[in-house]
Order: C-alpha cells, then structure tokens, then sequence
C-alpha cells in the first residue's frame, strides 16, 4: 500500500509542476503580448505591480491586495480589466477567476490582441 501512495503523491507533484509551468509561461506570454518584459511574470510583487500597468490601473492598487477581503475585490476588477484589455468580455472574465489555469492561456496563446486603457489617476 505504502508503495502506491508514493506514486500517486509523485504523479500529483507532476501535474502540479506541469501545470506552474504552464502558468509561467502563460503569464510571460502575456506581459509580452502587453509589450512589458516577460520575465516579469517570475518576480515575485513585480508582477503585481506589471500588471496593474498592463491593466491600467494605479500603483497604489497594490495596497488592496495587502487587505483582507479588499483583496477578492482587487482581484475581480483587475481580472475584467485584464479581460477587457484583451478585447475580452465578463464571460472571459468569469473564467479568469474562476478557471485561469484554462483562460490565461487561451489568453496568451490566442489571438487575442491588447489595447492599453487609459491610465486611472
């Protein structure tokens, strides 16, 4: 028993890694797709801080997702302003939230195209 308990704890470490790796470079694609560097998908609070320029929205923003709650409401404007930066909808932006392992490739190996909104004060 003991020895199918490993495997199985080995096979899930797998698919985990798999499926980070497909995040990162998801994720690279689409900071490069927004014309920022790549590599800024790694960078751990960087990132944040990209993306809030990919989506147009103000530094500061990065203070909501230090809040409590705060920071489930951050992350639903962030990801339909994410969605819509691509020429996407709320659907999109539905399933970013709720299935982004799925929707943020679609979104960097698609042929979705980015427009810069304009910047928030």
């Amino acid at each position: 028993m003991d020895g199918q308990s490993g495997g199985m704890g080995m096979i899930g470490g797998l698919i985990s890694l798999a499926v980070l790796v497909l995040m990162v470079m998801s994720l690279w694609k689409v900071f490069t797709k927004a014309g920022q560097p790549g590599w800024a998908a790694i960078v751990p609070i960087y990132n944040i801080v990209v993306l809030l320029k990919i989506v147009g929205k103000p530094l500061w923003w990065i203070i909501g997702f230090l809040i409590p709650i705060v920071n489930f409401i951050v992350g639903i404007l962030i990801a339909v302003a994410l969605a819509k930066a691509f020429g996407k909808g709320v659907g999109f932006a539905i399933g970013l939230l709720l299935l982004g392992f799925v929707f943020i490739p679609i979104l960097a190996f698609g042929d979705a195209k980015y427009t810069a909104p304009a910047p928030e004060a």
